[in-house]
């Protein structure tokens, strides 16, 4: 009898296979390093296009701009609590590790450090002007999210108010989004390869030696990712959408893997739009509004990585933080969610930022940057998953929500 392995099965041991093989070979496994730039590469040309398609179609079908207010509230607000409840999560697990306490290493600054250091967190206010794009066309040549949403929706907007003259410009964005629907399929059938190329060489850059004296964070790290989800995306799915966990965390896992693969939020969106609406139900238009929208502005994993760092640099100087130190850490990761939007590197630059908050060295960002692939991995695809849990939770309290078994 032929076994057949379905994508989930197929990426997960490439996952497995990756590690085995960085272990084994070490540096010498980066000959494989252009299978995931190439991977890398093919879902990241068609997310500009994609999110345009898509965003533009869902949109003018819908026809009710109240409707799109209503969603746009509930994403942003479902973003922001999530993310306050995930820096608390963070810091609890940190302080029940202890990761920074006894530990003695030596602390050389490396190039990311400084890079993060030099870097000024954007303003809110900054951001929510760079929304609005002085050339539509270059936000998609540079793969500006947060442009291509703003131009997308008065794109769809603009169609449903014009009405029928339009229906020529909503029938070639239909049939867009259904070419870029196919070509993200395509792309898919090689995701086991790409994940393959992309985890082995971390694993043989890093080793497992290397990450043996700050294991501790990673292990904080990593329980906190997974507590969080428990505790917030199952709990929500179940409450908001009537829908079991299980269903959900197996149909959005493919995402989550390549999400942990590349630790690029906006790279894994394609992935993460064709899991939420085939496995899922989410309708396009819902889920075309919600994850472009959460690749950019969600930091749910990010924000966990803010808590554990913290107490793991404060631990390793020897400072003992304050209730009100600590609230203000919640208060600052919450804007600065915001405020880092789109800055690439933005959990390095955010962490200054709640560093700087607190009066807190900002030379222990030098202690992070050695293993911040391994941590910008696990915040990533948090990310992927409390996105694609807005989306749910979006479509089922607007009634929109397929059922699956």
């Amino acid at each position: 009898m032929k076994l057949k392995f379905n994508l989930v099965t197929q990426i997960f041991f490439a996952f497995i296979i990756a590690i085995i093989l960085g272990v084994i070979f070490g540096d010498a496994i980066s000959v494989i390093q252009p299978l995931g730039d190439l991977f890398l590469r093919l879902i990241k040309f068609i997310i500009a296009p994609l999110i345009l398609a898509t965003l533009v179609v869902g949109v003018s079908s819908g026809g009710d701009p109240k409707q799109l207010g209503r969603m746009g509230l509930k994403t942003i607000v479902y973003y922001m609590l999530t993310t306050g409840v995930a820096i608390i999560v963070g810091l609890a697990v940190a302080f029940a590790f202890s990761p920074g306490k006894g530990l003695d290493i030596s602390v050389e600054e490396s190039e990311m450090a400084k890079e993060a250091a030099s870097q000024e967190p954007q303003s809110v206010i900054t951001t929510f002007l760079n929304i609005v794009p002085e050339n539509p066309f270059n936000a998609l040549a540079e793969a500006n999210i947060l442009q291509i949403i703003f131009f997308a929706l008065f794109i769809g907007i603009a169609i449903t108010l014009v009405g029928e003259k339009a229906q020529p410009v909503y029938r070639f964005f239909d049939g867009f989004a259904e070419i870029m629907y196919k070509i993200t399929g395509i792309i898919m059938k090689i995701a086991p390869i790409g994940v393959l190329g992309l985890v082995a060489p971390v694993i043989g850059e890093y080793g497992l030696s290397v990450l043996l004296p700050l294991i501790k964070v990673i292990a904080a790290a990593f329980v906190a990712c997974i507590v969080h989800a428990i505790l917030v995306y199952s709990s929500a799915v179940k409450i908001f959408a009537k829908m079991s966990p299980l269903t959900f965390f197996k149909g959005i896992s493919p995402a989550a893997i390549v999400a942990f693969s590349t630790a690029s939020s906006a790279g894994t969106l394609p992935i993460t739009l064709k899991n939420t609406q085939e496995n899922l139900g989410v309708p396009s238009k819902i889920s075309s509004f919600v994850l472009p929208l959460g690749a950019t502005i969600n930091m749910d994993g990010t924000a966990i990585y803010q808590g554990v760092s913290v107490i793991f640099i404060a631990q390793f100087y020897g400072l003992d933080l304050s209730f009100i130190q600590l609230l203000t850490v919640v208060v600052t990761t919450v804007l600065a969610s915001i405020g880092t939007a789109g800055v690439p590197g933005a959990g390095l630059i955010m962490l200054t930022m709640v560093l700087s908050s607190i009066g807190l060295p900002l030379e222990g960002i030098a202690l992070i940057a050695g293993i911040d692939r391994i941590l910008d991995m696990l915040r990533t695809s948090v990310n992927i998953v409390g996105d694609a849990s807005a989306a749910v939770i979006v479509a089922g309290s607007e009634k929109e929500l397929e059922s699956r078994a």
